[in-house]
């Protein structure tokens, strides 16, 4: 359950796929990063899910929407990454950027080649957008709670850390809410100076 006592937080969920938004087949993305939002943050959260096809001034017009009429403070997309041609998620977020941040793909791509060479290929990029974090995510569940949460070793011990850890306080610096995560799902880090006093 969320803490009343935490800072409201309102988050766009973004899946990009022609398919799945024709109707072709289920949209996973979406349950996907839901779920793990749910399990990881202590936060009251408000989602804006949206489900779009591979276009990129759709999908560059669906970040702008979440971002300054929404008043998103985060927005997670999944999906269009790759190197095909209709692959146009990072041409469409780095169109709506105002900053790139680019050490989210790298830490992005060194999670995934521990599953897959193939990692390689991904193009995932995060921006900020005013005062909202944009991150672009891989399209397959499994992957989406391993870039988030990290790699664990085989005692359960964290050994690479998820791109989450460094969320909340990217989101401090640019002006949004103060977002709390549960341990065991992904341990938040902030520098000591700007961590909120343990409530009793």
């Amino acid at each position: 359950m969320p803490d009343p006592r935490c800072d409201a937080v309102r988050i766009g969920i973004v899946s990009v796929s022609d398919r799945a938004s024709s109707g072709v087949y289920e949209d996973k993305g979406l349950p996907a990063l839901q779920d793990w939002l749910d399990r990881a943050l202590l936060n009251p959260v408000s989602y804006e899910p949206r489900l779009i096809a591979d276009d990129q001034a759709t999908i560059a017009q669906t970040l702008r929407d979440l971002v300054d009429v929404s008043g998103c403070d985060l927005v997670l997309t999944t999906g269009g990454t790759g190197p095909a041609l209709r692959d146009v998620t990072p041409e469409a977020t780095l169109a709506v950027a105002h900053k790139e941040m680019p050490g989210f793909g790298e830490q992005m791509r060194q999670i995934s080649l521990h599953f897959v060479p193939t990692a390689i290929l991904s193009r995932q990029v995060a921006v900020v957008r005013g005062k909202a974090l944009i991150i672009n995510l891989p399209g397959q569940p499994k992957a989406i709670a391993e870039t988030l949460g990290g790699v664990k070793d085989a005692a359960g011990a964290q050994s690479v850390p998820g791109i989450f850890a460094a969320v909340p306080y990217c989101i401090d610096l640019i002006g949004g809410p103060y977002i709390e995560t549960r341990d065991a799902v992904c341990k938040a880090f902030r520098p000591k100076n700007a961590q909120r006093p343990a409530r009793d």
